[in-house]
């Protein structure tokens, strides 16, 4: 779901992995963290990186920004995996818990995976009264974009997919 008028989303690409009548839960897949590497991130949590490649950690979100994701194919699955379902049937998992960790570093983990620290959440009816507003866009779920697209190209190419050339968008609504 790309982008709002709040500059800490400005561009982002946020995977939404639960939205209900409790409020929503997306992880930030479109800007990466800086100064810190998925190697760098085990090591802080004292795993042996082993196999894990040295790969970005993207900006989950801002709630909890110490927190760590992975959305993940769902050919590895663990205690606390939450299965996510796209509308067309796309399907991707989200772990919170280390054992996800565990398992890329060992080599025994999900095939594709993306790591995020932090998390956007929204209270009861707070995301459906934000989609109401300018700067919102909500793309189906794609596991193209999200596991084999580049981080930076995201935005656009959720665009793209729905046949719509971002480069051609107003910033500003006017009004009749």
């Amino acid at each position: 779901m790309p982008g709002m008028a709040d500059p800490r989303f400005e561009r982002a690409v946020i995977a939404m992995c639960v939205h209900d009548e409790n409020g929503a839960v997306g992880v930030g897949i479109g800007h990466k963290r800086a100064g810190i590497s998925f190697r760098g991130l085990l090591k802080q949590l004292e795993i042996d990186p082993g196999e894990a490649p040295d790969c970005a950690v993207h900006h989950g979100g801002p709630v909890e920004p110490g927190r760590g994701f992975v959305l993940h194919s769902i050919d590895w699955g663990g205690q606390d995996s939450l299965q996510v379902n796209g509308p067309k049937g796309e399907i991707f998992a989200m772990t919170g818990t280390i054992d996800v960790l565990r398992a890329i570093a060992e080599g025994r983990g999900p095939s594709k995976w993306i790591a995020a620290l932090g998390y956007a959440g929204w209270g009861e009816n707070q995301l459906d009264e934000e989609m109401t507003r300018h700067g919102w866009f909500a793309a189906d779920a794609n596991q193209k974009i999200l596991f084999d697209t580049p981080a930076d190209e995201r935005w656009a190419a959720a665009f793209n997919v729905q046949g719509i050339d971002p480069r051609l968008l107003a910033s500003e609504t006017g009004a009749a």
